[in-house]
């Protein structure tokens, strides 16, 4: 059964786009069928898997004004074809910005990507939603469309108050809209375990959210931040092991751990909602 995934967090800058087309690449490189979406108006996550956001002919945009299917606007970027981690990307550019206004009077508004993606149910294992940085209409059809949401944040104290924001989001999408909607965990990134406040703060986070809380941790790397300016994803950009380069970690371990340790670890608990740990 195809897997739906958002990748959610109110607050902007905490690697939502890093963590989505790393998690697709990654995901793709252990042959699984995946297929990003890109819901928010800047294409960041379009431009960093290899696709020109400005000479797309269908777009996202299209799909949620029910103008074009998903298989018609998704496509495989040729650079990540040849690299061996070849996913689908629904991409978004300018346009998109748009949709929430077209979409204000229009039944069923909120479910437009869900109903969309049901007609591309058999073709892919994973779909990944990178949401824009808000609670907008975009936002809400990525989470009506999902069966589980995953966290980026950085261990810093604006981060928590975010997430307390987010999980009640959550809880009431959970409750009114989709009921099979589910965190499915926390991810710490750009962590610098020299800073005391981010070792505290990620503390907090495994005493609070539990075995919600990622074993695997994504520290700052500057080849994850080179990688979209070459239109690629760090784990194509930068695939090879730390054994190869023992004075710099490769993303593609990192990403690896995630895909393997986390999607696929046994009896990984997903707890409704509604029962979402207490905030901070």
């Amino acid at each position: 059964m195809m897997k739906i995934f958002c990748i959610a967090n109110q607050k902007g800058g905490v690697g939502k786009t890093t963590t989505t087309v790393n998690l697709a690449a990654g995901l793709a490189r252990i042959g699984q069928r995946v297929l990003l979406v890109d819901l928010d108006p800047q294409g960041n996550a379009t431009m960093g898997s290899g696709v020109d956001k400005r000479a797309m002919a269908l777009s996202v945009y299209d799909v949620l004004l029910e103008s074009a299917s998903v298989a018609e606007a998704a496509t495989v970027p040729d650079k990540l074809k040849e690299a061996g981690a070849g996913y689908a990307v629904l991409g978004a550019n300018r346009e998109l910005a748009g949709a929430e206004v077209e979409l204000v009077g229009e039944e069923r508004r909120e479910r437009r990507l869900k109903d969309a993606l049901a007609a591309v149910s058999a073709d892919y294992d994973f779909v990944l939603i990178d949401c824009p940085p808000s609670l907008s209409m975009l936002t809400l059809n990525g989470l009506c469309a999902a069966q589980g949401v995953i966290v980026p944040m950085q261990c810093e104290y604006f981060a928590l108050e975010g997430l307390a924001d987010l999980t009640n989001t959550i809880k009431q999408v959970h409750a009114n809209l989709n009921r099979d909607l589910r965190l499915i965990g926390l991810l710490r990134v750009m962590f610098d375990p020299r800073i005391t406040l981010q070792q505290q703060v990620s503390e907090q986070l495994k005493a609070h959210y539990g075995d919600k809380v990622f074993d695997t941790i994504i520290p700052r790397n500057v080849r994850l931040a080179e990688a979209p300016s070459y239109g690629l994803p760090g784990v194509v950009f930068d695939p090879r092991p730390r054994a190869a380069r023992p004075s710099s970690p490769s993303p593609a371990r990192w990403w690896n751990a995630v895909c393997v340790d986390e999607f696929f670890k046994p009896n990984r608990p997903s707890a409704p909602a509604h029962q979402a740990q207490p905030a901070i």
